[in-house]
């Protein structure tokens, strides 16, 4: 059996999770077609029947809900152990979770707790026996293989690694409650307040479909009119690179790269932008990239899908002109 702990938000199980809990059916399709059951831990934003009944459509058994008095706020520790309580019960032989910050301290504490490795930022899988599976690292400029051979096997799925897709057929949805005992020492770090999240000033850079790139080809703070109307055009977000906040340009909220937000579009448009390592590290999860860029022989026109070699002041006003014409 595969589990998967589950995130929610006031829509129910979080989008990273579904492409978690997506990525989980390929992987039980590989073997066979064991189940996929979730674990969710706490309070959630709805009731639990409306969770696994959404949870259903995406294929999942039984929905394990851990509750208590242990986890009426979030502490790594405490939900790891309401994780191993339901690894236990079940014998699942793979464990995983998104690639967010709750679900990689998670399972941090539960692969030290059972003595296997984890696997971080997965984006795919290859062969079961050994079980392999390539992840990113080097602030994902870098793919790696890692075999993991242990049992259970432990990971997390990087944000945007599959696309979350309902399941044909639909799991069982079953809810099973679970209270599990959790040690005085696995309370000690714990959230005690939090407050309302701050108004999201990227307007959405990292959950973006569509993502166009501007960097120092744009010229100047003046010269991101054109860039800004293919932004619109495109229903996108503007990112930008480092040298480009660093001048002023921009607001550092849309900086891409090592030092900024790493972004994972369906099509990432990147107009002036050399490629330097520390931006590609921001956006190589792209699954299409168009480089335009003046120079042939710059990085990010080598890594890029497409390319397009020219003055981005000449060539966005003519994607602009046909975009309206296509808009009609």
């Amino acid at each position: 059996m595969i589990l998967v702990l589950v995130e929610t938000d006031a829509t129910g199980a979080i989008e990273v999770s579904r492409e978690t809990i997506t990525f989980a059916r390929d992987l039980s399709a590989a073997g066979g077609g064991v189940p996929v059951d979730a674990v969710v831990v706490g309070e959630l934003p709805g009731t639990a029947e409306e969770l696994a009944q959404q949870l259903a459509s995406y294929g999942v058994r039984d929905v394990h809900h851990a509750t208590g008095e242990a986890f009426s706020a979030y502490g790594g520790a405490s939900w790891a152990s309401a994780v191993q309580a339901v690894r236990d019960s079940t014998g699942a032989v793979v464990v995983t979770a998104a690639g967010t910050p709750r679900g990689m301290e998670v399972l941090a504490h539960l692969t030290a707790r059972i003595g296997v490795a984890m696997a971080a930022n997965v984006v795919s899988f290859e062969g079961l026996a050994p079980f392999t599976v390539t992840r990113q690292v080097v602030s994902g400029s870098v793919l790696e293989e890692m075999v993991l051979d242990e049992r259970p096997a432990v990971f997390t799925v990087a944000g945007h690694a599959v696309e979350a897709v309902p399941a044909q057929t639909p799991g069982a949805g079953r809810l099973v409650p679970s209270s599990p005992e959790v040690a005085e020492a696995d309370l000690i770090a714990r959230v005690v307040s939090s407050e309302p999240p701050q108004a999201d000033l990227s307007g959405g850079l990292k959950t973006a479909r569509v993502v166009v790139g501007a960097g120092r080809g744009a010229g100047s703070a003046e010269g991101f009119g054109d860039l800004l109307e293919l932004r619109d055009l495109l229903d996108a977000s503007l990112g930008v690179s480092r040298v480009v906040t660093s001048l002023g340009w921009r607001p550092h909220h849309e900086q891409v790269g090592q030092t900024g937000s790493r972004i994972s579009p369906d099509l990432y448009v990147a107009c002036g932008i050399s490629g330097a390592i520390q931006h590609w590290a921001g956006c190589s999860s792209a699954k299409t990239i168009l480089a335009i860029n003046t120079d042939a022989e710059a990085p990010m026109v080598a890594k890029a899908h497409y390319a397009v070699i020219g003055d981005l002041h000449e060539i966005v006003p003519a994607i602009n002109e046909e975009l309206r014409k296509r808009k009609g």
